[in-house]
């Protein structure tokens, strides 16, 4: 979508200001962070493009957000990132657009957030706490944080 054809709401104005100051103080690059909240509510309200930078397996096996785009940060095994991301990026989004990369646990969404920012992305979002969020006193992911602990809409292959 692009920015300047859409006229941003003052919820939608309210989120992209609690991102930006997120990142304040910090050596972030990209525009700020989001909560999965957040994420869900400029996804829903048609206003950022989500980007889930997870593998595919984890995209079909783990479960993912509907009307999420897949683009692999790194693919599974591999040791180096993607290195078509930001022309796979630019396939999807224009720079000025306002997109949102998704993983596990906001680590390699914040590594794709740097690097759009690089490439001249100006309104890139990393998504706080990632679709599983981080571990729980078991070992196990899906209940601390994240996309799913939040109760949002995610299906499963």
């Amino acid at each position: 979508m692009r920015r300047d054809l859409f006229i941003m709401s003052e919820e939608v104005l309210d989120i992209l200001y609690r991102a930006a100051n997120r990142r304040l103080g910090t050596d972030i690059a990209y525009a700020g962070a989001v909560t999965p909240k957040e994420a869900f509510r400029l996804h829903t309200l048609g206003a950022a493009k989500l980007i889930d930078v997870r593998t595919r397996a984890e995209w079909e096996y783990v479960g993912r957000v509907p009307d999420s785009t897949l683009i692999e940060w790194r693919a599974y095994g591999a040791q180096d990132p993607n290195p078509d991301f930001i022309a796979q990026l630019r396939a999807v989004a224009g720079p000025t657009d306002v997109v949102m990369f998704l993983c596990r646990s906001g680590v390699r969404s914040h590594n794709a957030g740097q690097k759009a920012a690089a490439a001249g992305f100006t309104s890139a979002l990393n998504i706080l706490e990632g679709f599983e969020g981080d571990l729980d006193a078991d070992q196990r992911r899906g209940r601390v944080g994240g996309w799913r602990a939040a109760g949002l809409p995610w299906v499963q292959s």
